[in-house]
């Protein structure tokens, strides 16, 4: 389960090229199976050392399944660039990805007040010290979980290379062509008045960009 059997090559082992890909991706896919049946829900995450913390609704059912101890597994992906071969069959995509594989462990409301911050925070940093915080009621409809990240149980796999030289003469062309994320600029909710200034945490996102 730790093995990657289909282009070895693009393994990543060490631990910390884990985290920079758990890092870069604050968005993944949580899986199990649900009464025989697979299951899978985009969820937004964030790594905390050595666990990746997540939350949704105490009243989503497959989610409260795997509160309870059932195997799940978090896979994130990154498309880094569009890798155009000089024919259709060799063109082919650069990116990262990470499997994270276990049991989530449930947090009490004690814990999950510190989690939903830092997960907040992984987010929009700083946006924490900005707002209220958490009222009991909202910690008791929100399910906090994470996910411990253990020995044997992640993979990293990792693309960044143009395209190979083709076998025979070619005059098509080929190369990289890069894909990024960016974020634009911030737009107001409709309710929020006027002149309101854009917090620190938020303008950070642009600038960051």
């Amino acid at each position: 389960m730790d093995k990657i059997m289909r282009y070895p090559d693009r393994a990543r082992t060490e631990r910390a090229q884990l985290d920079a890909v758990l890092d870069a991706a604050p968005m993944g896919t949580l899986a199990t199976v649900v009464d025989g049946l697979p299951w899978a829900v985009p969820m937004l995450y964030a790594r905390d050392g050595d666990r990746i913390l997540l939350h949704g609704s105490t009243g989503a059912g497959a989610l409260r399944q795997v509160a309870a101890g059932a195997p799940a597994v978090l896979c994130v992906a990154m498309l880094d660039g569009i890798v155009v071969a000089d024919t259709l069959f060799d063109s082919s995509a650069n990116y990262r990805s990470a499997v994270v594989r276990g049991n989530l462990v449930t947090l009490d409301q004690d814990e999950s007040a510190g989690a939903l911050d830092a997960l907040s925070d992984v987010l929009i940093p700083g946006r924490s010290r900005e707002v209220r915080g958490h009222r009991r009621k909202e910690l008791a409809a929100t399910l906090a979980l994470a996910l411990p990240i253990t020995p044997g149980q992640w993979t990293v796999k990792v693309r960044d290379a143009p395209p190979g030289e083709p076998a025979e003469a070619s005059s098509a062309w080929a190369g990289v062509v890069p894909v990024r994320s960016v974020a634009g600029a911030p737009v107001p909710a409709p309710w929020v008045a006027t002149g309101t200034p854009v917090p620190a945490s938020v303008s950070r996102l642009t600038r960051t960009a």
